[in-house]
């Protein structure tokens, strides 16, 4: 799909705060916002604001305060962000679902003036609000109510009035290394990637978006929903995916587009073929994998069941997310990542800092109106990240092929070398996957004298209680014997965060 980067860029508001007041000029009664039985129109989010907005203030928030607001998908939680934003504060997605040792080294870091707590819709939101002591908060009308706690000895960062560095997100990844880091996004950063995403995905206001993905996750955030409301459509907002929620709003609410992490809709086809329910989606017309690597059987099963193409992309918190996706024109049959999208750059460098050779693997770079400022209060990890000329170092090993389509084939430090082979997880996991009886699988290398060997670890389907017997054979009749697992472990669930992205890191604690 062509698009006239120039002039996407040009239309961007200065502020992801302009949008609702975007939406309320358009239609004022449109409904933009719903949650179970509440329902905002663009008149009453734009009011839900303006009152929100006021209260912030009155706790003593200013320009460059970071305002942490730790919640689940809710109005409440989109109410407070566009609040923030407004103040030309900085929002600080948290997702209550966090331990309380995780939300604590959060706020520590980034110091916020204000903590919000939206307990009404997450009963963890509450536990931490409650834990901490927090006030109670005037909710606007038709919101939710929302607690908090206050530090008046924090200092406010610089305000740029320039969207390309003033910061709208500060998002704490939860990273492949265990150690999170927060990702400075700058207003430009989120607001391309949203008009990006619902031009490519022609959102119009006609449509009602599902929005489980977490909105304190960068996926959820700016592709889901600044994306569905920068184009005008209804956020249908769910603060956890349960598969059988999500078929009944599917089924009876018109849901119009449904994006999720792999382990969801794997999750949500297991539900519907063991249940034995009536399926029916009859005005999905977008379904959308990203956030960890897709493969071809759950691809094959998915669109048996939506009988519409499952989509697929790649991304990173750090470049807001979207790098590449499939396009709407051209659903694929393989499991690529997709087209590289309009308005950005890629490299292929090799370990010596070299472009390695067209349709060669090499690690991914970056370059465009979506890459981050860099990781709040630590400039190392950001030069170390962010060259001097503005290329984001992705970490991730890739191909692109003769058509443009861009292969994922593993993280550069997951890469297994088994006797002097290049072994990559997500082509053993992608066999495994293909398994009938396994849910998920991730894999991992161990440390063996003068060598590394092959881990897996399984996610069974519910039906299944013990490893079955032929899997051992299926993956020799179908990889290399050095890409073979040297040992597989049942897990009855593999530890994920909250978004689904697989935590590699404590499973290499495991072993």
């Amino acid at each position: 799909m062509d698009v006239d980067v120039a002039a996407l860029l040009a239309a961007l508001p200065t502020r992801i705060s302009d949008i609702p007041a975007r939406l309320a000029a358009r239609d004022p009664q449109h409904v933009v916002l719903i949650e179970d039985e509440r329902r905002l129109n663009a008149a009453e989010l734009v009011q839900a604001i303006d009152d929100t907005a006021r209260q912030l203030t009155q706790a003593g928030v200013q320009g460059g305060d970071r305002v942490m607001i730790v919640s689940e998908n809710c109005v409440a939680q989109v109410v407070l962000m566009f609040a923030v934003a407004q103040l030309d504060a900085w929002c600080l997605l948290t997702n209550a679902r966090l331990s309380a040792s995780e939300i604590d080294a959060i706020r520590a870091h980034a110091k916020p003036r204000v903590v919000a707590f939206t307990i009404d819709a997450s009963k963890d939101a509450a536990n931490h609000a409650d834990r901490l002591n927090a006030a109670e908060a005037a909710a606007a009308t038709n919101v939710g109510a929302w607690r908090f706690i206050v530090d008046e000895t924090v200092s406010p960062e610089p305000v740029e009035t320039d969207p390309t560095r003033q910061c709208a997100a500060l998002i704490y990844t939860t990273g492949t290394t265990g150690a999170p880091k927060g990702v400075m996004l700058s207003h430009r950063n989120v607001l391309f990637i949203a008009a990006m995403s619902s031009t490519l995905r022609r959102v119009t206001p006609e449509d009602l978006v599902y929005a489980v993905l977490p909105i304190t996750h960068i996926y959820g955030l700016a592709s889901v929903c600044l994306g569905s409301l920068y184009a005008g459509a209804t956020l249908r907002l769910a603060p956890r995916f349960a598969p059988d929620t999500v078929r009944r709003a599917l089924a009876e609410e018109n849901v119009s587009i449904f994006q999720g992490v792999p382990a969801m809709h794997a999750k949500l086809v297991e539900h519907v073929q063991t249940s034995g329910t009536p399926w029916r989606a009859p005005a999905l017309r977008f379904a959308y994998s990203g956030g960890s690597a897709l493969d071809a059987a759950l691809k094959s099963r998915v669109e048996g069941l939506y009988k519409v193409p499952l989509h697929n992309g790649y991304g990173m918190t750090e470049s807001s997310p979207t790098i590449s996706q499939t396009m709407l024109d051209a659903p694929r049959d393989d499991c690529s990542a997709g087209d590289p999208i309009p308005g950005i750059e890629l490299r292929f460098v090799a370990l010596d800092g070299v472009d390695v050779a067209p349709g060669e693997v090499g690690e991914l770079w970056v370059r465009g109106p979506n890459v981050m400022l860099g990781y709040y209060r630590n400039e190392a990890q950001t030069r170390a990240t962010v060259t001097e000329d503005g290329w984001l170092r992705t970490g991730d090993l890739a191909r692109q092929a003769q058509d443009g389509a861009l292969y994922i084939v593993g993280r550069s430090k997951e890469l297994i070398i088994r006797s002097g082979f290049n072994v990559y997880p997500a082509e053993v996991e992608n066999v495994l996957n293909s398994h009938p009886d396994v849910l998920q699988s991730a894999v991992i290398g161990r440390a063996v004298e003068g060598n590394e060997e092959v881990i897996a670890f399984v996610e069974l389907l519910p039906s299944v209680h013990a490893l079955p017997d032929d899997i051992v054979q299926w993956c020799a009749d179908r990889l290399a014997p050095y890409k073979r697992p040297a040992e597989i472990r049942v897990l009855a669930a593999l530890p994920a965060a909250s978004t689904g992205k697989l935590l590699k890191h404590k499973l290499r604690e495991q072993l």
